[in-house]
């Protein structure tokens, strides 16, 4: 009766992690308990590959869509040869403490693509995101981009005063904002960080990589860092 209890508690806690360990080390039920009983840092080692290998799977399905920007949304080298994408929204201050770190890896790295893609998932930050692609649209992404961090969370006030700072044509960035293209471009990067298993702001892809939070320079440098050109 334990022998079968820890079985199904294995296979709730690892999924199929726990059916590799029979089959590759040949051990029975019991060996396989007092091994894990012995070594419990291995079960956290364990789902930790699974997820890492799910998340592969995943963006294995959409990795295209996930690296092709909106036109003009992207900051550093539109051309690089690496790319960090950014799942951002200008209400999350996780995504404005990230900043420092993004903008520190383009200045070390002329050949960084960093496309951003717009996720408003905090209320009010709709219409800044918004405001970004009709920026994007007018060759002034990285400007307004910028200037809405900087204006703190995002207003009617703040989104207009970010496009003044980026030198927007407000008329036509106004209709390009309510446009049909601009919905369509934040109803698939939601069906994207959906099906990529994101849950919130800031989410990244790098190469193979997927990863969630505000990581810190390190993390971020690492994973693009690994992701070389082909």
């Amino acid at each position: 009766m334990k022998t079968h209890l820890f079985t199904a508690l294995l296979a709730l806690v690892c999924g199929f992690a726990g059916a590799a360990i029979w089959s590759l080390s040949g051990l029975g039920n019991g060996q396989t308990r007092d091994y894990l009983v012995a070594n419990p840092e291995v079960l956290p080692e364990m789902a930790a590959a699974l997820q890492q290998r799910e998340s592969e799977g995943r963006l294995a399905e959409v990795a295209d869509a996930v690296d092709s920007p909106f036109p003009g949304a992207v900051l550093g080298n539109p051309q690089g040869s690496r790319t960090l994408v950014k799942f951002t929204d200008y209400g999350c201050t996780y995504c404005r403490a990230a900043e420092a770190d993004v903008q520190k890896l383009i200045a070390a790295d002329p050949d960084l693509r960093v496309v951003v893609r717009e996720w408003p998932i905090f209320d009010g930050s709709e219409g800044a995101a918004r405001m970004a692609l009709a920026a994007a649209k007018q060759g002034r992404y990285p400007q307004f981009y910028t200037a809405m961090f900087e204006l703190g969370p995002p207003s009617p006030e703040t989104v207009e005063a970010a496009a003044q700072q980026a030198g927007l044509d407000l008329a036509a960035a106004r209709s390009y904002a309510a446009s049909e293209a601009v919905t369509r471009e934040l109803a698939q990067n939601m069906g994207l960080a959906q099906q990529l298993g994101f849950t919130g702001t800031p989410s990244w892809v790098s190469g193979e990589q997927i990863f969630q939070g505000a990581v810190g320079y390190e993390a971020l440098a690492e994973a693009v860092a690994a992701d070389e050109p082909a």
